[in-house]
């Protein structure tokens, strides 16, 4: 009964698994993505108001590294998601 139950899952996880990566990759990437346009304006307004002053300096860089880290974690998971779903493991 058990390598009956046995068989049965290690025929049908892998076909559960693989969508459930590519699901799980792909909503990841959504709130990445998400992140970085709730950041763009105030990268925006950062630029835009910078006039020299270090602390406006420092703003402005904290927001742009947080806007490039997550539009680049956001499209690697999209990436990833786009690659596990061609290769089906």
């Amino acid at each position: 009964m058990f390598s009956l139950g046995k068989k049965f899952l290690s025929h049908v996880l892998p076909g559960i698994m693989t969508p459930l990566r590519v699901l799980w990759n792909e909503i990841i990437a959504f709130l990445f993505i998400c992140f970085a346009i709730f950041a763009a304006p105030k990268v925006y307004t950062s630029w835009r108001g910078f006039d020299g002053e270090p602390g406006q300096l420092f703003r402005l860089i904290i927001s742009s590294i947080f806007l490039f880290t997550m539009l680049v974690y956001g499209l690697s998971s999209f990436i990833r998601a786009k690659k596990i779903a061609r290769s089906g493991s």
